[in-house]
């Protein structure tokens, strides 16, 4: 391999590499940003672009890097020290006492006239700008690759390839639970390769590339002072406090290991239920969202005979594992799933008694392009109808958390009860007569199944009593306390709760439109804000970068709407894909490999395949994405293999193929290559803001923007910006 080929594929592993680290490592770091990680995939690509269109520029960016990735991280570690140690620190994030959508976890520090508020889009915006900053380099060392390489589709291929084998790398890390050092030590060798190469491996840039691993050990250092475990699962960074037993991801809390007998008798709800109304013991029972065990711990005390528990995070599951105090997972009834919970659902030929939605809300987006979460899927119309499938007759599906918004409430009822054709049983606690769907909500229970016999005893008994400690109900009648146990404390009344629906109620959350956080069939003002903001943010970047050129760049119109098309297909193929096959990080790494691959069997089919007119390659595209946006998703979730597997892939990765062979083709015929890629990695940006479309449209007519914009590209207008006058 020549020297400029393998500067090529060198730089291709070390952009989607770095990309990744970053996702994952500023989601973790920088309070909040998990849940506009998209945002951190969006400012790569802008960096990416700014560097090829300065590609011909004087000043070497790349040079710049180690100082810049230096002072980026510590001013992320600097953010999260300033969260943890100043609770006069607010962040709002979408204004969460009345939101348009929840974040879970943000709402803990309320603003009031004594505290520092800052808004979320401003932090975002500070990341947005340094992340991006960071591929300039990056970006500039492509752009001039690829000027410098003779055959411009080998020399793409060339890139897809070290893409390919960066994302092979990650994956093998994330697979092996490597800490950040590991990641931004491979990052830090390969840039260092590039400079050393370019002469300007100086002795002040040795020592910056030596601090960055070094520095992101920080946060693991200071937890083991805390006594306090650091692990790094493919999702999060998850601190497990030995102490206490609480476990916290990404600065958030997420969940506490509790003894059955000391506290937390509301995962025993369902069970004692089933028992003081005169049904028998739960056999099968199905938890998803089992984390590190409470609920696995309780059902084991009320006489089951299985237990599938299914966990999406291997970290958490090991720390049930190991560290719970009542070892539920050692039992020899319990059977672990590491895997997504819909996913399980879809594939499980096993009925059960009960199936339980256990805390089931992720702290984190599904991936770094759509802005669904790892739940997303487990609560829509379908996934409703896949657990009515799996529960024997007469069987309970129970869901409960802390809901946060009474809409959310009202809306998982409401889709329960059009899933199991009866109202639902809703339990709040504290016990509440009436919820209102634009009232706060605090945790709520949500029993479905049309069970008579628990609805006939409430009805006979009006209110139960549940008892703190779990262990005080197995030994009295938790309905018929007398007033000596009551007077102990602990009791707390339970009844079900009447919903009242406001005008105006959320719609049902579908495999298509997975929002459930999200009120209605809109794009909230956080996202429009942050759109606008970012947008300014990034077309005054591209400026800078462009402005130093006096003869000024012609924008390659055809290469942007390209861009812009292709984020919107991969988005599209990343979700589809994540419902059939699962939700988990292993499943979106082997979607970015294929995606690839396509796209050099697109460059081969370029090198080999006599000349064709595009537009009939266009024709092809256009006549799969119309096909995708005829038939809707769920129709695939039934049937044999071919149909439920092959055919919905062959459509979501089908018009990647012919959209590579456009690609590779106006690439290979453009007259500054480094100018054209970087047009196409702008048009990218534009159409990762455009995702936002998604809340509105749903996924399904999402393609509707892409058509737009293939459309756009056939025309492939192009653009004259100028720089100032020499």
């Amino acid at each position: 391999m020549s020297r400029d080929a393998f500067r090529l594929f060198l730089v291709g592993f070390l952009v989607l590499f770095l990309e990744l680290a970053c996702i994952r490592w500023f989601a973790a770091s920088v309070i909040f940003l998990q849940f506009f990680s998209n945002v951190t995939l969006i400012a790569c690509f802008l960096g990416m672009s700014c560097g090829c269109m300065a590609a011909r520029a004087r000043r070497d960016w790349l040079a710049v890097f180690p100082s810049l990735a230096l002072a980026t991280v510590v001013a992320a570690l600097a953010m999260r020290a300033v969260y943890d140690d100043w609770s006069g620190f607010v962040i709002d994030v979408g204004h969460q006492a009345s939101p348009q959508e929840v974040f879970f976890g943000t709402e803990y520090r309320h603003p009031d006239v004594a505290t520092f508020v800052v808004p979320i889009e401003l932090i975002v915006s500070v990341f947005f700008v340094l992340v991006a900053l960071l591929f300039v380099g990056l970006g500039q060392a492509l752009g001039r690759s690829f000027d410098a390489y003779p055959d411009r589709v080998a020399g793409y291929s060339l890139n897809i390839g070290g893409s390919l084998a960066g994302i092979i790398g990650f994956s093998a890390l994330s697979m092996a639970q490597a800490p950040p050092a590991v990641w931004f030590l491979v990052v830090v060798v390969g840039i260092g390769c590039l400079l050393r190469e370019a002469g300007t491996l100086t002795a002040p840039r040795i020592v910056a590339l030596a601090l960055l691993p070094a520095i992101v050990t920080l946060p693991a250092l200071q937890a083991a002072r805390s006594r306090i475990d650091l692990r790094w699962s493919p999702y999060y960074a998850v601190y497990h406090d030995r102490a206490n037993g609480t476990i916290t991801v990404n600065s958030i809390g997420h969940q506490q290991m509790i003894s059955f007998a000391r506290v937390g008798s509301s995962y025993s709800l369902v069970h004692l239920l089933q028992e003081r109304s005169g049904g028998a013991a739960f056999r099968d029972v199905l938890v998803i969202g089992a984390g590190s065990g409470n609920d696995l711990a309780h059902a084991l005390r009320f006489g089951v005979d299985r237990i599938d528990a299914v966990e999406i995070d291997p970290v958490i599951q090991s720390i049930g594992f190991q560290s719970h105090p009542d070892h539920p997972y050692q039992d020899r009834r319990v059977v672990p799933h590491l895997d997504d919970g819909r996913h399980f659902l879809r594939t499980t030929d096993r009925k059960y008694d009960l199936v339980v939605y256990a805390l089931v809300d992720s702290l984190m987006l599904h991936s770094g392009y759509a802005n669904i979460r790892l739940e997303s899927y487990l609560f829509t119309q379908e996934a409703f109808a896949d657990i009515k499938r799996v529960l024997k007759p007469g069987g309970v599906f129970v869901t409960y958390n802390f809901f946060r918004q009474g809409w959310i409430v009202d809306r998982v009822a409401a889709m329960s009860e059009a899933a199991f054709s009866c109202k639902p049983i809703v339990l709040t606690l504290p016990f509440q007569e009436t919820l209102r769907s634009s009232d706060p909500a605090g945790f709520a229970m949500v029993i479905s199944g049309c069970n008579e016999r628990i609805a006939r005893a409430f009805a006979d008994h009006s209110r139960f009593e549940l008892n703190d400690v779990p262990a005080k109900n197995l030994e009295v009648d938790g309905f018929t306390l007398d007033s000596v146990e009551r007077a102990a404390g602990g009791f707390r009344p339970i009844a079900p709760a009447m919903l009242v629906r406001d005008e105006g109620a959320a719609s049902f959350a579908t495999d298509d439109w997975p929002f459930l956080y999200l009120r209605g069939r809109f794009i909230p003002d956080l996202t429009v804000r942050s759109t606008l903001l970012l947008g300014g943010l990034g077309l005054l970047l591209v400026w800078l970068f462009l402005r130093k050129d006096p003869a000024g760049v012609r924008l390659d119109g055809r290469m942007f709407f390209l861009g812009a098309a292709f984020m919107l297909l991969e988005t599209r193929a990343v979700v589809q894909l994540a419902l059939l096959f699962g939700s988990t990080w292993s499943v979106n790494s082997l979607v970015f490999a294929a995606v690839l691959v396509l796209l050099l069997l697109a460059n081969l089919y370029v090198f080999f395949a006599p000349p064709t007119a595009l537009c009939w390659h266009y024709a092809g595209l256009l006549l799969l994405l119309a096909v995708g946006i005829r038939v809707p998703t769920h129709v695939f979730l039934g049937g044999g293999i071919f149909w439920r597997y092959a055919v919905p892939c062959a459509l979501a990765l089908g018009p990647m193929f012919f959209a590579g062979v456009i690609f590779a083709r106006s690439f290979r015929d453009a007259a500054d290559p480094d100018q054209a890629f970087g047009a196409n990695i702008a048009g990218s940006v534009v159409g990762g803001f455009s995702e936002a479309f998604s809340m509105l449209l749903g996924f399904r007519y999402l393609l509707l923007v892409a058509v737009a914009f293939y459309l756009l590209s056939a025309w492939g207008p192009s653009l004259r910006l100028r720089g100032p006058r020499s």
